[in-house]
């Protein structure tokens, strides 16, 4: 004798899937399809939970490569022109790569040699406004004593820390030392090298990983995204160059003092869209106000909103086109996002990354899985000399 359980019938096995299907016929049909969504929804959320958590994890590896990245991005143009003129490829990533650097650093040397000049006397005309106005507090309509100003500064004080905390100690912020900064930045560099001098051999190892076919679709989304990520970083750098000399010059014109490391920041800002130029330009309302006084104060945020409105109105859609299909609201709502999610490097890729996956997905839906006749090393690298190309 055994203990073995009897297995179920074939007729119990047929009534249980009976039960089950006049159970789910029963439910509405508007719930039925809430709860076929709700579950992919969660597998959705928990896939990109656990992608999240990665990136995190390897964060020293993954901002480097996204900088590197857009910086590919920032200098493709104007390298693969070189290219299409016949320098060498060597020499033209030199001259992208050292060209770039020179840039950056005339600019920092330029708000470095600011700064130091008038800084003295930029700080004693704001220690002098901020007690002008400490005095106005005691003396003027709402009659404040000395503890009552401390205390607010105090709080104030503390508020901005906190806020400043949160937004230096991103779950993506590439490290806290100097060490894990310069290792960021030398790897940064290389990767840069790296896409310009062998991009096409990097995709072309990228493609062979999916399945063969669906290398067709990979390459035509990959196609697709790069056209928008360079689309989107030449424009903002053109956006960026456009809002530094607005707001520079305006804070030149009103004698706001340190004009141009103000237009400096604002250059750097203005890679964040709509958000940047704003919160970086707040700096020379600032200045305005304690140095100049209200009402230039008033000027320079005048000057500021009528750069922005520029930007937003005018630069974007003219020079975005149709390349970049992310409506403002989505851009400010990722931006948001990123910085809550990865504090300044967030607030940076979001865009990008959400330009990107924008296109892709809609590249995808309309191929519905269809061939294409271009080849994985003509994706990105297509206007380079095919001369040029390192061999598969």
């Amino acid at each position: 004798m055994t203990d073995e359980k009897p297995r179920p019938s074939l007729i119990d096995a047929i009534r249980t899937k009976t039960v089950r299907t006049e159970v789910g016929d029963s439910l509405p049909r508007g719930l039925r399809v809430t709860t076929a969504y709700a579950w992919r929804f969660v597998v959705i959320a928990v896939a990109a939970g656990i992608l999240i958590w990665l990136i995190i994890q390897l964060k020293l590896l993954v901002v480097p490569l996204l900088i590197s990245i857009l910086v590919t991005a920032l200098l493709w143009p104007a390298f693969t022109w070189m290219l299409r003129r016949g320098v060498p490829r060597w020499l033209a990533l030199v001259i992208s790569v050292l060209g770039t650097i020179a840039i950056v650093a005339g600019l920092v040397w330029l708000a470095v040699w600011q700064i130091v000049r008038e800084w003295p006397r930029v700080q004693e005309r704001t220690v002098a406004a901020v007690e002008e106005f400490r005095q106005y507090l005691i003396d003027g309509p709402l009659h404040l004593t000395a503890e009552q100003i401390d205390g607010l500064l105090k709080q104030a004080g503390t508020f901005l820390q906190q806020q400043l905390d949160l937004l230096w100690s991103g779950a993506l912020v590439v490290g806290s030392t100097v060490g894990h900064v310069l290792t960021g930045a030398v790897l940064a560099l290389f990767i840069l090298l790296c896409t310009l001098a062998d991009g096409a051999g990097i995709w072309r190892w990228v493609v062979r990983l999916f399945p063969r076919r669906a290398r067709a679709d990979v390459d035509g989304a990959g196609r697709a995204g790069w056209t928008t990520v360079v689309t989107y970083a030449r424009t903002q750098l053109l956006v960026a160059t456009i809002d530094a000399i607005g707001i520079g010059l305006g804070a030149f014109l009103l004698g706001v003092p340190l004009a141009i490391p103000v237009g400096v920041l604002v250059f750097l800002g203005a890679f964040v869209p709509f958000v940047g130029a704003i919160v970086t330009g707040s700096l020379a309302v600032f200045l305005a106000l304690v140095y100049n006084g209200p009402w230039i104060a008033l000027w320079m945020l005048v000057v500021i909103l009528g750069v922005q409105q520029l930007e937003g109105h005018v630069l974007q859609p003219l020079l975005m086109g149709s390349a970049v299909k992310v409506h403002p609201l989505a851009v400010v709502l990722v931006v948001a996002g990123g910085a809550m999610i990865a504090g300044i490097p967030g607030a940076l890729f979001a865009v990008p990354l959400a330009a990107f996956i924008n296109v892709v997905a809609v590249y995808l839906s309309r191929r519905h899985g269809g061939g294409s006749s271009s080849r994985p090393e003509d994706l990105i690298w297509s206007t380079v000399p095919r001369s040029r190309k390192n061999p598969a």
